[in-house]
């Protein structure tokens, strides 16, 4: 049977994490995303412009954040506030995913992406029932691929030149986990 995986995700929208909650994006949220979306540094090593004001802000929580499921605000769970935000994109035929993030600044080196990520995993392989999920960084960025790597992941290589970002070819370097290696990892 084919699996509705727009359904499942519908249903781990809100995601309880030690210190984080991934949940749905609000529209209370624009001055957080305005936050870490206008930020240089943030912006730095992903293929995404972010937002220079409030309604590209809003934009993007409608445009983006509301547009499909599997989407998450990485949210304070003190405070609620929107730190960031990951999301899965899922490929059917080949029954697995690739995902991003982007984190404030801020709140960087404090393990909340590596909560965020493990939770999407957790969805991806056990809810989901995905066989892999992959991902990228660019070199430069060796911040994500310890995230990856505290998560199971595994570098698997490199490519170069692999896009043309923000006037200059990137290297990207290449991650991945397969069901049975999350598992064993988990284990």
């Amino acid at each position: 049977m084919k699996k509705n995986y727009n359904e499942i995700l519908y249903k781990n929208q809100s995601i309880q994490c030690k210190d984080i909650l991934l949940r749905r994006f609000e529209e209370g949220d624009v001055k957080d995303i305005l936050e870490y979306a206008s930020d240089e540094e943030a912006l730095r090593y992903i293929d995404w412009e972010g937002s220079k004001t409030i309604e590209e802000a809003k934009s993007n929580i409608y445009d983006f954040y509301w547009a499909r499921p599997g989407v998450w605000a990485i949210a304070d769970k003190g405070s609620n506030k929107a730190l960031g935000c990951i999301d899965i994109r899922i490929v059917e035929t080949h029954h697995k995913a690739s995902f991003g993030f982007i984190l404030n600044r801020e709140y960087w080196g404090k393990g909340y992406m590596t909560q965020a990520l493990s939770a999407v995993l957790k969805v991806a392989f056990v809810e989901l029932e995905l066989n892999r999920v992959e991902a990228v960084h660019y070199v430069g960025n060796e911040g994500s691929g310890k995230v990856m790597e505290k998560c199971g992941m595994r570098k698997e290589g490199l490519f170069i030149q692999n896009e043309y970002i923000k006037g200059k070819y990137v290297d990207h370097v290449v991650y991945g986990i397969t069901k049975s290696m999350y598992e064993e990892f988990n284990h």
